[in-house]
């Protein structure tokens, strides 16, 4: 039997999609898992697609570990031009009427 990929999926469908292929999952970093609805799984073990046999436990994770992201910054960043091309040929634009003293 193969484990459903379950990441992504909320935990109230993580269950169900578990019990439908005839898996448990547990939450070792949730011990009201019964209770959990809408948080969103981050990781499980075994991966997606791993062969296992019928009645075999699928842990699942709703918070990342220690230095697996997550935290991450949370304000708006512009984004970046990409560097090369026509912008390392041509000088940026400035003011035309600029007066260049020497």
């Amino acid at each position: 039997m193969r484990v459903p990929r379950l990441v992504g999926l909320m935990a109230v469908d993580a269950r169900e999609a578990a019990r439908a292929r005839g898996l448990f999952v547990n939450a070792p970093d949730r011990p009201d898992f019964h209770l959990a609805v809408v948080d969103y799984v981050v990781r499980q073990y075994p991966s997606p697609g791993s062969e296992v046999p019928r009645d075999s436990m699928v842990y699942v994770w709703f918070d990342f570990g220690p230095g697996e992201g997550g935290g991450g910054v949370r304000e708006p960043r512009a984004p970046r031009l990409p560097t090369g091309g026509l912008q390392r040929e041509l000088d940026e634009p400035g003011d035309p009427y600029a007066v260049i003293r020497a």
